[in-house]
């Protein structure tokens, strides 16, 4: 357990920050699985889920929650089974 005033604060703040980045990645991973189900079913009417699931995987890269190279490796795939589809 952390004894100095600094580190007992750091425990808290990494803490917040732990939940906000599981928040961002949580809801990131549903768009894409929502995503992909519209792509799926009915290609034409996939594209808002598409785009959410962009945006959110953009801000999330953004946040600093995903890499860089792992967002654009993730907009890839699914821009891949867009194409495919239809």
């Amino acid at each position: 357990m952390a004894n100095s005033k600094s580190a007992k604060k750091r425990i808290l703040v990494s803490g917040k920050k732990q939940m906000n980045n599981r928040i961002v990645k949580s809801r990131t991973k549903t768009a894409i699985k929502k995503a992909v189900g519209a792509i799926n079913t009915d290609v034409a009417a996939a594209t808002p889920d598409f785009t959410n699931a962009i945006s959110l995987i953009d801000r999330a890269a953004t946040k600093g929650v995903l890499h860089k190279n792992t967002a654009a490796r993730r907009k890839s795939k699914l821009q891949k089974m867009l194409n495919q589809a239809g």
